[in-house]
């Protein structure tokens, strides 16, 4: 952007290696036609990366910053303060870290700076220490993997969420819906809505809307008492249900129960049960460094060599190679974005 505007709220957006460009482009648009509702400079920004040299999306695209975080944190941009900085993440967030970033961070949560994080940048707020005792989102793919690494930190599947001076969304398009939000507090609803429109979306949309696709369009069924079932058992991967338990719940037989897991989905509810806790498995495995004992039992296997042999049989290979696997993957490249 041109020279900085004084009376302009000033955002500053972190660019972390493979960030997920679409949840950065809508968190920075917004602020674009904030603007130009106005027909002055509402808003302001600034683009840096830790280091100041230009950052790779997920996708490849190449970004050239407008300087470093040290620049930022020090003064050296045009920049004489910061009113809300965005941490953009996408993929491999677990393995990056910046102990400068995470003590800017510690810092201006302590002041009560506007912090936000899209996608999966709740991940680097979380390790960095400003979300314990706090609520958050971020991206369904990780949701699972970040409850179990980070127990004092109240993670919800929302579009975004928002606790005091901390905002995070899940990502993709829910960075719009983030900053609808923070724009109708910041200038009100009025303008808020107009940028909706102009962005074509045919509604604002609130934090509790879901992230993922109804479960009727996710498993390709609308009979609601094996979506009821289907629901049971998500919401207990863990420590599953036995059969009995979960027919009592929905109020059907067991007979009943297996008779349209078969019909419907071609498979005994024991049987999808245990594909839903290996998925589950998988996500932490390839996601996370816990060990896979760990992983295991947070995936409802009693053992570790109970948990190997499921998964080699549904997925072709041990457990441990499959995360060899993933890891080589990710060195090899090239990477998709999230």
């Amino acid at each position: 952007m041109a020279d900085s505007d004084t009376s302009a709220k000033r955002f500053a957006f972190v660019l972390i290696p493979d960030f997920t460009l679409v949840a950065f482009s809508a968190a920075i648009e917004p602020l674009r036609l904030a603007n130009r509702y106005f027909g002055r400079k509402i808003y302001d920004w600034r683009c840096v990366t830790c280091d100041g040299n230009v950052v790779a999306a997920s996708n490849g695209l190449v970004v050239r910053p407008d300087g470093s975080l040290s620049d930022l944190r020090l003064g050296r941009m045009d920049f004489d303060k910061v009113d809300t900085l965005v941490v953009c993440a996408g993929i491999d967030v677990e393995s990056f870290s910046n102990a400068e970033l995470s003590a800017y961070l510690r810092k201006l949560a302590g002041n009560g700076t506007r912090i936000a994080g899209i996608c999966t940048s709740s991940w680097f707020l979380a390790r960095s220490g400003i979300l314990e005792d706090r609520h958050c989102t971020i991206h369904w793919e990780l949701l699972h993997t970040f409850a179990e690494r980070f127990p004092d930190v109240d993670v919800q599947p929302d579009l975004f969420d928002v606790d005091g001076n901390i905002h995070t969304c899940a990502g993709g398009v829910a960075s719009l819906d983030m900053m609808l939000d923070l724009i109708a507090d910041d200038i009100g609803d009025e303008a808020s809505e107009w940028i909706s429109e102009q962005c074509l979306v045919d509604r604002v949309r609130t934090k509790n809307d879901r992230q993922k696709l109804p479960l009727n369009a996710r498993v390709g069924v609308h009979n609601s008492k094996l979506l009821a079932m289907i629901e049971v058992m998500e919401q207990n991967l863990a420590e599953p249900l036995s059969l009995a338990e979960i027919s009592r719940r929905t109020g059907l037989s067991r007979r009943h129960v297996e008779r349209l897991f078969r019909q419907l989905l071609g498979r005994s509810p024991a049987r999808y049960y245990l594909d839903l806790r290996l998925d589950r498995a998988r996500q932490l495995l390839l996601q996370s460094d816990m060990a896979i004992v760990d992983v295991a039992i947070a995936s409802g296997f009693v053992s570790a060599s109970h948990f190997s042999k499921c998964y080699r049989e549904l997925y072709g290979r041990s457990p441990q190679a499959d995360r060899q696997a993933s890891l080589a993957e990710r060195a090899a490249g090239p990477k998709g974005g999230r």
